[in-house]
């Protein structure tokens, strides 16, 4: 197990490289910069846009400007400055990306909670009622699009005023007496976003858990434990069920990057201060280095959730190794 961690962790090394130079070619080959708003007011002298452009070093070549980054951030970890806001990027998205991290795993763990205990009840009483309540909960979760969930989500909360509308925390939140009254806090501003990005991923594991399933509980040996006289309950949660959740934890990586894509949308919805967000943010002004370290982290979060799934995968069946 160590050593597929250390060989997973060296080989993402070229990945991310790679990740970062398509990014910097690509911003730097989209039309703008970060000063042609400025370029558009007459009142602005050609020699300060030129002093500006010399001190954010956007006179030299692309692949000039990717290197010093590069070699920045392998000799000192330095994710450059950023240009909207003058302070250093690793800074700035340094909150962002645990905030987004907060949000995609709550999501994860909602959509695992209910999905796979649904998809059982679903795959056991095939074709009942239980199984008909599970598959529309999968059809529902499917159709409605994130958005239109998410804006749904924050007219309920303003409506009924039980959840806030948005943001991760209330303004009297550095006013509150303990920590505890803090963390509660922040898990009332999670539960909509929470709700929103999970149920994307809760129907897709339902329909998953219930197909992978009624697929196991056809094999030999759950036939076989069944005419010795075993259980059909025990048939199901001692020989069927870590046979089907080895697809689900597979899907889990792939999932998890579902969920840091939707998690862009429902950031800026619900006004979520996370990495979504400030990327978006960062585009649209063509803050060079913020979206450069922005891609990266959430690439490096895309490749932690893989290399989780497949040691969870290994854990789960002693069968699986990895050579």
């Amino acid at each position: 197990m160590l050593r597929l961690v250390l060989r997973r962790l060296l080989e993402s090394v070229p990945l991310l490289i790679a990740i970062s130079l398509v990014t910097f070619f690509l911003l730097f080959h989209t039309p703008g910069d970060f000063l042609a708003a400025l370029r558009l007011d007459p009142k602005i002298s050609t020699e300060f846009l030129n002093r500006e452009t010399e001190r954010l070093g956007l006179n030299h070549p692309w692949h000039i400007v990717w290197l010093r980054w590069l070699w920045g951030v392998v000799r000192h970890g330095d994710l450059g400055h950023s240009f909207t806001y003058k302070i250093p990027v690793a800074s700035l998205i340094g909150a962002r990306v645990c905030n987004t991290f907060l949000l995609a795993l709550t999501s994860t763990l909602f959509a695992w909670a209910i999905a796979v205990p649904l998809g059982i009840i679903a795959a056991v009483r095939q074709n009942k009622l239980a199984d008909r309540i599970a598959s529309a909960v999968a059809f529902l979760g499917l159709s409605i699009p994130a958005v239109l969930l998410a804006l749904v989500a924050v007219y309920f909360a303003a409506v009924t005023g039980a959840f806030p509308t948005g943001g991760m925390r209330s303004d009297t939140y550095f006013m509150l007496p303990s920590a505890w009254e803090r963390m509660k806090d922040i898990g009332r501003h999670l539960i909509l976003p929470t709700f929103v990005l999970g149920m994307g991923g809760l129907a897709i594991y339902t329909r998953q858990m219930r197909s992978n399933l009624l697929e196991t509980l056809q094999a030999d040996y759950v036939r076989t434990a069944l005419a010795k006289g075993v259980s059909y309950r025990a048939a199901v949660m001692r020989h069927a069920l870590r046979n089907a959740l080895n697809p689900m934890i597979t899907l889990f990586g792939f999932a998890f990057s579902d969920l840091l894509s939707g998690a862009f949308l429902v950031e800026n919805v619900m006004a979520w201060p996370g990495l979504g967000r400030t990327t978006i943010e960062a585009y649209m002004s063509k803050d060079l280095f913020v979206v450069a370290a922005s891609v990266l982290m959430a690439s490096v979060m895309l490749i932690l959730g893989n290399l989780l799934a497949d040691i969870l995968l290994a854990l789960n069946d002693p069968r699986i190794r990895y050579e």
